[in-house]
């Protein structure tokens, strides 16, 4: 299994940055593998999903997510419903002295013989969670 996990703390009030991140539709602002995003279904709670465009290491591939946990100001949980890799995240916030915790965990299964590349794929995975926290946190907090 793949796995990445990052926190951050970010000078914002928690509503404040828990709406911003539950708005999928602001991933391709701080997420730098999200292309394009738009919501197919529901209000973007649980249920809820979208269909996204990601830059890959072997050009752009579509896929779907679905909101699969919603707890406002706590938890948003996700998973991808279709792709060669189908990884699930959470997002994990916590009040910090009037600014944000924000813990973004994603993992992943590799089928069959992709099961080799784990080494690279989780470093890129890793970074990739590293450089969205980063990139979240200058946008909330220089605008």
């Amino acid at each position: 299994m793949l796995e990445a996990e990052n926190t951050i703390s970010i000078n914002r009030p928690l509503h404040e940055v828990f709406a911003f991140v539950a708005d999928k539709e602001n991933d391709p602002r701080w997420r730098s593998n999200v292309r394009e995003i738009e919501r197919i279904s529901g209000d973007g709670t649980v249920g809820t999903r979208y269909h996204q465009v990601m830059a890959t290491h072997r050009g752009e591939m579509d896929s779907d997510v679905e909101i699969t946990g919603y707890e406002p100001g706590r938890r948003l949980t996700f998973r991808t419903l279709a792709g060669r890799i189908q990884p699930e995240g959470s997002f994990d916030f916590a009040d910090e002295s009037g600014g944000t915790r924000l813990t973004f965990k994603l993992w992943a299964e590799l089928p069959g013989a992709k099961k080799l590349m784990a080494p690279k794929a989780a470093k890129s995975m890793k970074g990739e969670v590293e450089d969205s926290l980063d990139r979240l946190k200058q946008i909330l907090e220089t605008g």
